[in-house]
């Protein structure tokens, strides 16, 4: 089970980048997120209805205090920071490290406490310049899943058909 925890949502400031974390993590393999610091309600509901309507069996939850989710964290624990060790020399070990565990990939939005380098296994940087948690947690998981993309859920309602010129849905009867 991969479980994206987003530090610190900041409600009114962070909610399009928040629910958009969730909506990469759903779509490039993670299993649920955990939302820490303003509890948001909104917003974590416009994300469970994306889930309802594309499928998937992708978990949102609010969880107050993240250095709790953190130290209770059973398996490997994974911090995305632009700080880090490249995450190309280290999803190979990574992936060799959670084939028995679940992973934690933590990702920040305000400025992440330093104590949290301190509760990972991995510090890892997708990039070492400035970029948002969304590139990061997409690029990331991407990769540790073996590049692989799915493009309906299972449950799904609505699936998007290909089209080189106009948007186009279909829709699933029940």
């Amino acid at each position: 089970m991969i479980t994206v925890l987003r530090l610190g949502h900041r409600r009114g400031r962070d909610d399009r980048i928040s629910t958009h974390v969730g909506l990469t993590a759903r779509q490039f393999g993670a299993d649920r997120i955990i939302y820490s610091g303003k509890k948001d309600s909104n917003m974590m509901e416009s994300l469970r209805d994306v889930c309802d309507r594309w499928g998937g069996d992708f978990e949102v939850e609010y969880r107050e205090d993240f250095r709790r989710v953190i130290k209770d964290f059973e398996g490997l624990k994974v911090h995305l920071t632009m700080y880090g060790e490249p995450f190309q020399e280290q999803v190979s070990e990574i992936r060799q490290d959670m084939e028995d565990k679940d992973v934690l990939v933590i990702v920040g939005s305000q400025k992440v406490p330093r104590e949290v380098y301190g509760y990972a296994d991995y510090n890892i940087a997708v990039g070492n310049q400035p970029h948002s948690e969304v590139t990061a947690t997409g690029i990331f998981l991407y990769e540790l899943n073996g590049r692989k993309v799915p493009e309906v859920f299972e449950g799904a309602e609505v699936k998007v058909v290909p089209s080189e010129d106009q948007k186009l849905t279909e829709t699933f009867d029940g």
